[in-house]
């Protein structure tokens, strides 16, 4: 699973689990089933199991985990989108150091990220041309907004000009100092979820790959350029299509609406 989802996982794990005195293990068969990015997300959940603690308490087992996601399954080249799900925001717990060097950025300023994680085999298909992230970027500051990317590292993909870069070593960091922002814009993916998590308003690039009904959230403005979802594993015309469809105009209206 992705960073992503993780944060869809922490939200299925969330308060009502928690007022029942139970805790959720992802997994199957009395073992839970992680991967690379889940102790990073789940790191202080008091809703979770963490391995190796499977036998203590009163345990409620959901089967959501790599390869059995609940949202999608495989198809043929393609996902197939499970269209009665709906995600409910997770939850991300910071530590204080966390949250104290996050402040060191101050607050109200807008996070864009342009970037795609480009190591997936279907990046292409939810990459909104970075000219138009440049245009919108362009117009908020010239609105007096203070905008903000983050790099992890020199890999990370095209720096817009004229904004705040933020170093951010961990997907934490990131999440620690988006806390701190009054608007998320950017595509469908890891940090669409923690803008959630963290109740950050959002403006979510979906294109044509999947759709809002399933991973969107009803506090941001979901931007869908289709009503069909191919969710093909690989670069494809039709999700070029519907990100193309997408205007600078129709994404600076909704950032201001939310701001």
């Amino acid at each position: 699973m992705g960073l992503g989802d993780n944060l869809i996982a922490s939200g299925l794990a969330r308060d009502v689990l928690k007022d029942r005195g139970v805790r959720v293990a992802f997994g199957e068969r009395g073992q839970v089933i992680w991967d690379k990015n889940s102790e990073q997300i789940f790191r202080n959940n008091p809703n979770i199991v963490f391995p190796g603690n499977e036998g203590r308490g009163h345990i409620e087992w959901i089967p959501f985990y790599k390869g059995k996601r609940g949202y999608n399954t495989q198809g043929n080249g393609h996902w197939l989108w499970n269209m009665d799900w709906r995600c409910v925001p997770g939850q991300i717990f910071l530590s204080d150091g966390e949250q104290a060097a996050a402040k060191r950025y101050g607050s109200g300023f807008v996070v864009i990220e342009p970037n795609v994680p480009e190591w997936k085999s279907s990046a292409a298909n939810k990459r909104w041309p970075f000219e138009r992230y440049q245009a919108v970027a362009d117009e908020l500051i010239s609105m007096g907004r203070s905008v903000v990317q983050f790099f992890p590292d020199r890999r990370a993909g095209p720096r817009l000009r004229g904004v705040r870069q933020i170093r951010s070593v961990t997907f934490r960091d990131a999440t620690a100092v988006l806390k701190n922002s009054a608007l998320y814009i950017g595509p469908e993916g890891g940090m669409h979820h923690a803008a959630a998590a963290v109740d950050v308003p959002g403006v979510v690039l979906f294109g044509g790959f999947i759709p809002p009904s399933v991973t969107g959230y009803d506090a941001h403005t979901n931007i869908a350029g289709s009503d069909r979802f191919c969710g093909s594993f690989t670069a494809c015309k039709h999700c070029a299509d519907a990100m193309n469809s997408i205007k600078v105009e129709t994404v600076l209206k909704a950032a201001k609406e939310r701001l």
